[in-house]
């Protein structure tokens, strides 16, 4: 029997599962990622699977981790988990581990998995968002993964939404990350409020005034980035992942914000909530 072993390096916890050939979970672990340590994520890594696979000795490696490898340096790039910037991750492990392994960024392996077995297994076209402390796409097309000629395909999230916007990591402005993410949307209430304050608390207090202008910027960024997306992609259904995709009001005011900015006179694409939640990277590990 073929197994299939997956791993999702996340920002604050590494989750491996073992599949069986018919997709039934076998065995699964999560531990907490060390921090900004890149020796100490190979061993926790390279530990985790050799404790998932011991007894197996048959068994495919997909391993689901933030950014992107470069198709010209064979280096990870993109990834706001800095310390994985410039470094040979997957030839890292591949010599500890001793075996093949096949990896792809966390916004890739959640569409994967959210086609194949999850919210878009009756679409072909899937765009899969993940919207969290940072945003990020994955295109699959016909449960085939469409990474893009240099590993960029879905990158919405670094689109220009505002020229001469916020300031971003990747070294641009106005990118839709900067707008949209969790940390972002606090770093905004900060500037409308004077007042810290974090995301889900927020959302409990925005039936006021400045409440109400900050959830229409929002949506309205929210409407120009997936609107922009649709335009180029025109796909049979977006699946949003990550923690804001809990946030209900995206699936309703932010799916007529985003319709009311497509250049089509039918809009009709399906923007679904995931149904696999914050293990669909390591279930999109398996199937790479």
């Amino acid at each position: 029997m073929l197994y299939k072993l997956g791993v999702d390096l996340g920002g604050t916890k590494i989750e491996s599962i073992l599949l069986d050939e018919t997709l039934n979970v076998v065995k699964r672990k999560r531990i907490p990622t060390p921090k900004n340590d890149y020796q100490k994520i190979l061993k926790s890594i390279s530990s985790l699977v050799l404790e998932i696979s011991e007894s197996i000795s048959d068994f495919s490696l997909g391993i689901c981790t933030p950014g992107a490898i470069s198709k010209q340096t064979g280096l990870i790039k993109n990834s706001n988990a800095q310390c994985l910037i410039g470094k040979s991750l997957k030839e890292d492990l591949e010599n500890k581990l001793g075996k093949k392994i096949s990896m792809e960024n966390d916004a890739n392996c959640f569409t994967m998995a959210e086609a194949i077995l999850g919210a878009a297994i009756d679409f072909d076209l899937v765009f899969g968002v993940i919207i969290g402390t940072g945003v990020g796409g994955g295109i699959v097309i016909d449960k085939k993964l469409y990474p893009g000629r240099t590993n960029i395909g879905g990158e919405w999230g670094h689109h220009t939404l505002h020229r001469n916007g916020n300031p971003c990591y990747c070294g641009k402005t106005g990118c839709v990350e900067t707008y949209i993410s969790g940390p972002s949307l606090e770093n905004h209430w900060m500037k409308l409020t004077g007042k810290s304050s974090t995301l889900p608390k927020i959302l409990t207090d925005i039936d006021n005034e400045i409440g109400k202008k900050w959830k229409d910027e929002f949506l309205e960024n929210f409407g120009f980035g997936l609107a922009n997306v649709i335009d180029i992609l025109d796909p049979d259904a977006i699946v949003l992942g990550g923690g804001l995709s809990n946030i209900d009001f995206l699936y309703t005011e932010g799916k007529e914000s985003v319709y009311s900015k497509v250049f089509s006179d039918l809009v009709d694409t399906p923007i679904l909530k995931n149904k696999l939640g914050d293990s669909a990277g390591v279930f999109g590990a398996c199937m790479l």
